[in-house]
């Protein structure tokens, strides 16, 4: 297939287009490089996927050099009349969506990137879809969304009309959008919450990258709601292989949906929304004593309440995930981490970032 993948400078959309070129298909990826987090990491996860930096321009295409199938454009989807012209020409059979101003704590200081990332942009990738008949929309939401539910594990069929953060309130909206998108114009839209994803490559704002960061620096790690919260971790590896598995199949109209009873993760319209997580919460404490076990230093903890927008725990209901995809999520937190902390040990050794520097120009 021809996919557009949005966010390939981000750690899930990296991850994505190598599998997907692996397996032979054709991807156009977008970012547009944002400041959110160290740019530095985005450029070299390009530069893994054969991106050369110093050809990247606004709106203007790179080639891999080492994928054939891919190419790379830089690109603000807030820019409506670039997307347009970019879907337009190429005639994507599927765009798969990931790109977003992420986190919950930067929402409450930085609200308007939310409203033009989140709710602009998407809306421009829900126009892009409808003029260019586009096969089917897998957009990533959040388990953020679930806000006050306090009933566990989480399932698509739990009422999310509490958030807590705009950053959910903003991946809410795009759930709403889409299903008017479904019902309207019959396009094939499927919503996938991600659940604390984590491993190599990953985002350098994410608690796991920066209790790492912490230790190898001997700072302090602060440890929210004292260290009382779970979260339910999912290795990168079993994220791809569920957004494929959506991505391959898709949503279909609901034919006993019914409107006095409605299921709100099914429409009588082609769309659906998925949880895709480990289905297996973890403490963070435990969580932070596999990192020590593996930097091979003790962390120095210091306690916090919790902050405002964050949630006591996570925990994904997955079963429709395993009924309709035979979704099993494989890789165990002490084998995820393992990776994770091999990966950033070698990242950000000297010699390492030596060689990366001369590798992309």
């Amino acid at each position: 297939m021809k996919v557009l993948v949005t966010g390939t400078a981000g750690f899930v959309g990296f991850f994505l287009a190598e599998q997907l070129l692996r397996r032979g298909d054709e991807v156009v990826g977008v970012d547009n490089i944002n400041d959110y987090y160290d740019q530095r990491l985005k450029f070299d996860r390009l530069a893994e996927s054969g991106i050369r930096e110093h050809l990247i321009a606004w709106n203007k295409e790179v080639k891999s050099i080492r994928h054939p199938g891919y190419r790379f454009i830089r690109m603000n989807l807030e820019d409506k009349n670039e997307l347009m012209a970019l879907c337009a020409r190429e005639q994507f059979d599927v765009i798969v969506h990931l790109a977003a101003q992420a986190g919950v704590r930067y929402s409450i200081t930085n609200p308007d990137a939310y409203a033009q990332s989140n709710l602009i942009g998407f809306l421009n990738i829900l126009e892009a879809s409808r003029h260019n008949k586009i096969k089917h929309l897998v957009y990533a939401s959040s388990s953020s969304v679930y806000g006050m539910n306090e009933e566990m594990p989480f399932s698509v069929k739990h009422n999310v009309e509490h958030p807590v953060s705009l950053y959910a309130a903003s991946k809410k909206a795009n759930e709403l959008m889409a299903h008017t998108y479904s019902h309207l114009y019959r396009i094939p839209t499927s919503g996938l919450r991600f659940f604390t994803v984590y491993g190599p490559w990953g985002r350098p704002d994410m608690a796991y990258f920066l209790f790492a960061e912490a230790i190898r620096k001997n700072k302090p790690i602060q440890v929210f709601n004292h260290g009382k919260m779970k979260r339910d971790f999912t290795y990168i590896d079993d994220i791809i292989q569920g957004i494929i598995n959506v991505m391959d199949s898709p949503a279909q109209p609901c034919q006993d949906w019914d409107p006095k009873k409605p299921d709100p993760s099914r429409s009588s319209a082609p769309y659906c929304i998925y949880n895709i997580g480990n289905n297996n919460p973890v403490e963070l404490l435990g969580f932070i004593q596999e990192i020590e076990k593996n930097m091979g230093k003790e962390a120095i903890l210091e306690m916090k309440e919790i902050q405002d927008g964050d949630v006591i725990a996570t925990w994904a209901n997955v079963d429709d995930l395993i009924n309709n995809f035979n979704y099993r999520p494989e890789t165990p937190i002490q084998t995820g981490l393992k990776k994770f902390t091999d990966w950033y040990n070698n990242y950000y050794s000297t010699e390492k970032s030596q060689s990366r520097k001369a590798e992309r120009v």
